[in-house]
């Protein structure tokens, strides 16, 4: 650390800043590969709404602190002897370390663009084909059962039928309607 003492004030608080926030990257990028990172950790010490709808990105976090901090030391690292105004280098490494904070935005939007939402909602049956699985008495006289494909998935629903024939097992059926959310009307095709 000899050689950072002997340097300029603001270049050795550039890499005073530098060596830690690199040092936490790191380790975030590490537990990010391994799956260990579901949340920062830490929660704001203030009442606000942060979140800003059903994102999970939160503007002050650890992660956004790291990496604007990140941005900010290596720029002025990079710059010190490019930029000679002091004013001049810490507002353009500002400015990279708000740069970092939107990139690592537009990334982790990019990123629940790939998310896929496969849970079963009864609402996704309607106007599909289905699979007759136990006899649906005719009129709505009873239930019966249905093999329904959705997303990938076969789901063993319960079933009726406003048809004035019941309709056998091994039947191809169309879902028509949901009554009280939980059952499920079919029409044979």
């Amino acid at each position: 650390m000899e050689i950072i003492e002997n340097l300029d004030p603001l270049l050795k608080t550039f890499w005073y800043v530098a060596i830690p926030s690199t040092l936490v990257f790191a380790v975030q990028a590490v537990m990010t590969f391994l799956g260990v990172d579901s949340t920062d950790g830490l929660q704001a010490d203030f009442d606000s709404n942060l979140e800003g709808g059903d994102t999970t990105f939160q503007l002050f976090s650890l992660r956004n602190l790291i990496n604007f901090l990140l941005g900010f030391s290596w720029t002025g690292i990079s710059f010190y002897n490019t930029i000679d105004n002091a004013v001049a280098l810490i507002v353009v490494s500002a400015l990279v370390g708000c740069l970092f904070v939107f990139l690592f935005f537009i990334i982790i939007k990019q990123v629940q663009k790939l998310e896929e939402d496969n849970s079963f909602k009864l609402q996704n049956t309607l106007n599909k084909s289905a699979e007759v699985y136990l006899t649906i008495p005719e009129n709505k006289k009873g239930k019966g059962k249905i093999i329904i494909s959705i997303n990938g998935a076969f789901h063993e629903l319960e079933a009726m039928t406003e048809h004035s024939e019941k309709l056998i097992s091994g039947s191809t059926v169309k879902v028509v309607k949901i009554e009280n959310n939980n059952l499920i009307i079919v029409q044979p095709i």
